[in-house]
């Protein structure tokens, strides 16, 4: 449920997570599939290694322009503005929030803290999660859960990609106190091998990541929705999967992704926990009744 990596700037071998799977039922995923269009096509603008901080930002405000129908010059975004008039009930503003993402990304290339990045988490990949369970009506209850486990996928994608990042755009997610504290910097990211201070900061921050994705892991009991419940149990498990590989591994000289096979396993064990696992008394979906 993390903001999805871009076709055209990827910086990793292979995405993490599913996108609106066939776990989910078929009328949900087309207003899913036009959130993440248009998520993909905006990230493709604020990753561009070539187009200048303004330039960008020009771009991004003609995707707001056009999802909000005061323009019409962004195809990416007309398949989402569609979803939205569609249903009353859809929330533009989980698509604003991640615009507001997309431009700091264009400016910002240093998070101070912990608590700095997940201010970010909380534009660049909350609303994805929030979005998804506005298309199912689920309760705003759910949030919160949702939001710790969106914010541990947009983690764990930047200590994955963290030495490429650096190289292509300067932009350094890893919390500069945490490098610090450990003796490391950010040029520790130019090496080709990760140093042992680089390597205690992230497993300080797979330590927070951790917490985040046992907050995550509550999430799917308490959804009416059962395909729904499957497809947040299977991306719980690849995250705590995928975590655990970044304490083990280095990230600037060995793979830290799942194979296909490797990670359909994994999600499928996840699906099953989850569908085994009775919902919680109390959460209904939004509007309807117990």
């Amino acid at each position: 449920m993390s903001a999805p990596e871009t076709d055209a700037t990827r910086t990793s071998s292979t995405e993490n997570f599913p996108v609106a799977s066939l776990l989910l039922a078929p009328e949900r995923r087309a207003p899913i599939l036009a959130y993440y269009r248009f998520a993909r096509a905006a990230d493709d603008v604020a990753d561009h290694p070539e187009l200048s901080p303004q330039e960008k930002i020009a771009r991004l405000d003609a995707f707001e322009a056009t999802l909000l129908g005061r323009e019409d010059g962004v195809e990416a975004a007309k398949p989402l503005r569609a979803a939205l008039a569609a249903d009353a009930r859809l929330q533009a503003r989980h698509a604003l929030d991640l615009l507001r993402a997309f431009r700091l990304d264009a400016t910002k290339r240093r998070y101070a803290s912990f608590d700095e990045l997940m201010a970010y988490c909380a534009l660049s990949a909350a609303p994805v999660g929030r979005f998804v369970l506005n298309v199912h009506g689920e309760d705003e209850a759910t949030h919160p859960a949702s939001d710790a486990l969106c914010s541990a996928l947009q983690i764990i994608n930047h200590m994955q990609d963290c030495a490429l990042d650096f190289r292509r755009l300067d932009r350094v997610y890893l919390p500069l106190d945490m490098l610090e504290r450990e003796g490391a910097g950010v040029e520790d990211l130019s090496a080709p091998f990760a140093s042992p201070a680089l390597r205690a900061a992230l497993t300080r921050l797979a330590g927070k990541t951790d917490a985040l994705i046992a907050q995550g892991e509550t999430l799917a009991p308490t959804l009416r929705d059962w395909r729904l419940r499957a497809e947040i149990g299977a991306i719980a498990a690849l995250a705590q999967k995928l975590n655990v590989i970044l304490k083990r591994r280095d990230p600037l000289s060995q793979e830290t992704h799942l194979s296909k096979p490797q990670a359909l396993a994994v999600a499928a064990r996840g699906a099953l926990g989850a569908l085994t696992r009775r919902p919680r008394q109390g959460a209904t979906r939004a509007g309807a009744p117990a």
